[in-house]
């Protein structure tokens, strides 16, 4: 893994709005490291893959933004939830052929100690669901927004994928409901 400069010592510098330099700090840190953390932790994740299935990607996302949450708590903010964001209220589309890119769009608020919220950190995970593969790095953008009602409006205006796919609950639910049917 590559140094980056401190996010403390980055958003001091800052002139820019924070959230939007929180945002790209994090992209940087997963440009640089997406791939060495997968293939470092590739067994470890291949067990877990082999046992559970596709929560090994959860697992690969903690390893990759175990950093982050370090830098974060250095700078005085605290993610809601923790990154990358909520998996039950998250929402999904992607190659419906042979499900091998998928897109995961999950989010987190990110708030000062004094509670102040600066805004959402918004991840775009990409996924495999026949294997256990990462098509291509995580991306993060930041939204000024920080109620849920407003973050999923500025996210559908974003994209139609998103407008027009559903919760994980929601599609959870149905798999149980058809799966026991």
């Amino acid at each position: 893994m590559s140094v980056m400069k401190p996010l403390p010592q980055i958003l001091a510098e800052s002139e820019g709005n924070r959230i939007d330099v929180i945002a790209q700090y994090i992209n940087e840190h997963i440009t640089e490291n997406w791939q060495a953390i997968f293939e470092e932790k590739y067994s470890q994740l291949m067990d877990v893959y082999k046992k559970v299935g596709d929560p090994a990607y959860g697992t690969y996302l903690n390893f990759l933004f175990l950093p982050i949450h370090e830098q974060l708590k250095e700078s005085g903010l605290k993610p809601l939830p923790r990154l990358p964001g909520d998996l039950n209220i998250s929402r999904e589309w992607g190659n419906t052929n042979d499900f091998t890119d998928q897109e995961r769009w999950m989010w987190s608020v990110i708030e000062e100690e004094n509670g102040v919220e600066l805004g959402t950190i918004v991840t775009k995970v990409y996924h495999d669901h026949t294997q256990l593969r990462v098509p291509r790095p995580p991306e993060v953008f930041a939204l000024t927004e920080t109620d849920q009602a407003d973050i999923v409006a500025a996210l559908s205006q974003r994209s139609a994928a998103f407008r027009d796919a559903r919760e994980f609950r929601i599609e959870a639910e149905e798999y149980m409901k058809n799966r026991d049917a």
